[in-house]
C-alpha cells in the first residue's frame, strides 16, 4: 500500500486555502439525438424530461464530493447535443421554446449553466442551423442559464464567411436585446473555429456527436497555484520555470482526475476528460495575467507577453498529459479579459490592446474572450474581428474563439459590470475602419493546404 505523504496533503490544503485551487466545473454531457419530434412542444417536453432524469443527482453528488475532499467545485453544468440538430426534426421557425425548456431543466436540476444551444456550420447551413442562429438573440434574452455557441470554421473545412457575417449581426442584436442588463446576452455566446466535442467550459460547451449517451467531464483551474510556484522559485532560468509549471499542472490534473472518477462512479456515467485550462476569476491571486508578470513582465500586454504565454500553455499541457490518460477539451490558458483581475488592470493601464490579444490567441486556447467594445461598433467590424481570430485557429490547426460584448450605450473609458465569475470589462478601443466589402462577399474561405492530411 502506498504511503500517504503528509507534505503532499499539506501542500494541497495550502493550494486550496491560499492559492484559489479549485475544480472549475463538473459538466454532464447528455445526448438528445433520440428525441426527434415534428411538434416543437412535444420535443420541449421530451428534452426537459430527459435532462432532469439524467442530471437529477449531479449537483448533490458534486456537493457531497466537495464536502468529503474539501475541494471547491465552483460550477455544476450540463451540455447537450447541438440544438440545431435536435430542432431540425420540427417545422418550427424559432427554437426559443427549446431554449426555455433547457432553462427550466437547468433550474430544476440546480446547475449553474446549460450549454448546447449551438450549431456547427463550418461548411454550410443544414436544416435547422439558420433557425437556431436567428433564435439566439431572443433565446439569450429570455433565459438565465442557457449558453450558445456556433462553430463557423475548421482546418478541414475552411471558414464559412456567410456564417461569420451573420454572427456579427446576431451579436449586435443580442447586445441590443440585453442592453438593460449590460448586454449580458453576449457573455453567453461564443463563436468557434475547430470546436472540440468534449469542452466542459461555457459558453462553448455542447455534447459532441461522437460522445456516449451520457458523459462526465471535469474542468480544472489553478492560475494562483502556478503563480505561487513561480514566485517561490525566485531567480532561475526560463527552462526551470517551464519545469515548475509542468510539475504544478501535474498536481492540479491529478486532483481533477480524482474528482472526475468519483463523480463518474457515483452517478453511473462514463468519465470523459479532464480539461486542464488555467481559467482565471476576478479574484486577486487567481489571474493568468499575473502569472506572466511573475515570470518577468512589467505588465501583461508588453513585449514578451506572447512568448511567455506560449511557454505557459505548452508546459500546462505537458504536465497535464502525464497526470491523466483522459486529458482533453481545450487544456491550456484562457485569457478572458473581464474574468481576470490582472487583464482588467493591464487594459486600464493601456498596456494590453486588442491587437496584442489577437497575437496571444495564436498560442493559447481562446483569445478575444469576454472583451467589451463600444456599443456603436458595426456588425461588419465585429464580423471582421471574428474572421481574424478564426483564421488563426484554422491555419494553426487549433481551437480559437471569440466572445465579444458590444456594450450598448458605452464607449472607450467606460466599463461593464457583470458580477460573479464574469467580472467587469473595460471598454476597449477597436479599429472602426470597415471590412464590410470583404464580409459581404460571402461564400467560404477554402481550407489551408495542410488540411490534406488523410
Amino acid at each position: 500500500m502506498a504511503m500517504i505523504n503528509t507534505r503532499d496533503i499539506l501542500e494541497t490544503i495550502k493550494m486550496i486555502e491560499e492559492e484559489h485551487l479549485d475544480i472549475r466545473t463538473i459538466t454532464m454531457g447528455i445526448s438528445l439525438r433520440d428525441l426527434a419530434s415534428d411538434d416543437i412542444h412535444t420535443l420541449c417536453d421530451k428534452i426537459y424530461d430527459k435532462i432532469t432524469r439524467r442530471a437529477e443527482k449531479l449537483v448533490a453528488t458534486g456537493e457531497s464530493i466537495e464536502r468529503e475532499l474539501g475541494i471547491p467545485i465552483i460550477n455544476k453544468r450540463i451540455s447537450v447535443t447541438p440544438i440545431a440538430m435536435v430542432g431540425a426534426s420540427t417545422t418550427a421557425l424559432s427554437y426559443v421554446p427549446i431554449a426555455q425548456a433547457l432553462d427550466r431543466a437547468a433550474a430544476a436540476t440546480g446547475v449553474n449553466f446549460i450549454g448546447g444551444f449551438s450549431a456547427l456550420v463550418q461548411k454550410g447551413f443544414a436544416k435547422g442551423d439558420e433557425v437556431l442562429l436567428n433564435s439566439i438573440p431572443e433565446a439569450l434574452t429570455v433565459t438565465d442559464k442557457v449558453c450558445s455557441s456556433v462553430n463557423v470554421a475548421s482546418t478541414k473545412a475552411g471558414i464559412n464567411l456567410d456564417a461569420v457575417s451573420l454572427m456579427g449581426h446576431i451579436i449586435k442584436a443580442t447586445a441590443e436585446m440585453t442592453k438593460d442588463n449590460q448586454s449580458m446576452g453576449c457573455a453567453k455566446l461564443v463563436v468557434f473555429a475547430n470546436a472540440v466535442d468534449d469542452n466542459p467550459f461555457m459558453a462553448g460547451a455542447f455534447h459532441g456527436i461522437g460522445e456516449p449517451e451520457t458523459v462526465l467531464n471535469v474542468g480544472v483551474s489553478g492560475p494562483g497555484v502556478v503563480q505561487s510556484a513561480i514566485r517561490r522559485a525566485g531567480d532561475c532560468s526560463i527552462g526551470e520555470i517551464a519545469e515548475i509549471i509542468k510539475k504544478t499542472a501535474f498536481k492540479i490534473t491529478r486532483m481533477g482526475q480524482l474528482v472526475g472518477s468519483l463523480a463518474s462512479e457515483r452517478l453511473g456515467v462514463p468519465f470523459g476528460i479532464v480539461d486542464l485550462s488555467l481559467a482565471p476569476t476576478p479574484a486577486v491571486g487567481d489571474s493568468v495575467a499575473r502569472i506572466l508578470e511573475e515570470v518577468g513582465l512589467e505588465s501583461c500586454g508588453c513585449c514578451g507577453t506572447t512568448a511567455i504565454l506560449a511557454m505557459l500553455n505548452d508546459a500546462v499541457k505537458k504536465g497535464g498529459v502525464m497526470a491523466s490518460s483522459n486529458v482533453g477539451g481545450l487544456s491550456g490558458a484562457f485569457i478572458p479579459v473581464s474574468e481576470d483581475e490582472g487583464m482588467i488592470a493591464a487594459v486600464r493601464a493601456g498596456a494590453l490592446s486588442m491587437e496584442k490579444l489577437e497575437a496571444m490567441t495564436a498560442v493559447c486556447s481562446v483569445g478575444i474572450d469576454m472583451v467589451a467594445v463600444p456599443g456603436d461598433t458595426s456588425a461588419e467590424v465585429i464580423s471582421g474581428l471574428i474572421a481574424d481570430e478564426i483564421a488563426i485557429g484554422v491555419v494553426n490547426t487549433k481551437t480559437t474563439a471569440v466572445r465579444v460584448i458590444p456594450a450598448i450605450g458605452k464607449s472607450v473609458g467606460d466599463s461593464v459590470e457583470f458580477g460573479g465569475l464574469l467580472g467587469s470589462a473595460p471598454i476597449m478601443p477597436i479599429s472602426t475602419y470597415s471590412p464590410a466589402k470583404f464580409i459581404h462577399r460571402g461564400g467560404r474561405i477554402p481550407a489551408p493546404i495542410h488540411s490534406l492530411k488523410n
